[in-house]
């Protein structure tokens, strides 16, 4: 798992993660990892996935084929997921079983999407949240929440409070670890 966080303040965004690749048990830190980047950049947006570590890849070569990707509006966001659903299904087999009682099929996939329109978080079920302030995703993401909970009113940097949450993850959730990647934006006015 992992540990992504997103914050918007004082006009800027700013996405990061740690680097650490699990497998079960097994650990595959960055040093290993000739790819260990978990924030996808796509067009003006960055896109921080966690989850399955195919993911990353199938994300990354379905965006890059997509003619009109949307991804600076809740509403674009959706379409642009719910047209890559049955493609993620009959060209990359994904496995869209969760629980037998969901209401859909499930993508399988949880990211974090920065611009210069602001954070956005778009999960299993294309289920899209705008945030205001800040959010994280992953395994540390409740350790990053408070810790970015604690830092948005102290600090004035979107950069610093997204590396004090994922610094917390960090430090309390074992399938996070150093060192971090980080993307700023500015938001449009």
């Amino acid at each position: 798992m992992t540990t992504i966080v997103a914050v918007r303040k004082n006009g800027i965004v700013a996405i990061a993660a740690d680097t650490l690749t699990t497998f079960g048990n097994t650990r595959l830190p960055a040093a290993l990892d000739a790819s260990h980047d978990k924030i996808l950049h796509c067009g003006e947006s960055y896109i921080g996935v966690c989850g399955s570590a195919a993911h990353h890849l199938v994300l990354a070569n379905l965006l890059s084929k997509m003619p009109d990707v949307q991804l600076n509006s809740k509403a674009g966001i959706f379409e642009t997921f719910r047209k890559l659903h049955p493609v993620l299904k009959e060209e990359c087999f994904l496995n869209p079983k969760e629980d037998e009682e969901d209401p859909y099929e499930s993508s399988q996939i949880t990211a974090l999407i920065a611009n210069a329109s602001g954070i956005y978080g778009i999960y299993s079920m294309r289920e899209v949240f705008e945030y205001t302030q800040f959010w994280a995703i992953g395994s540390g993401h409740e350790f990053a929440l408070g810790a970015m909970h604690h830092a948005y009113s102290r600090y004035d940097s979107a950069p610093e409070i997204a590396r004090a949450g994922v610094e917390t993850g960090i430090a309390f959730d074992r399938n996070s670890a150093a060192p971090i990647t980080q993307y700023t934006i500015p938001l449009q006015s």
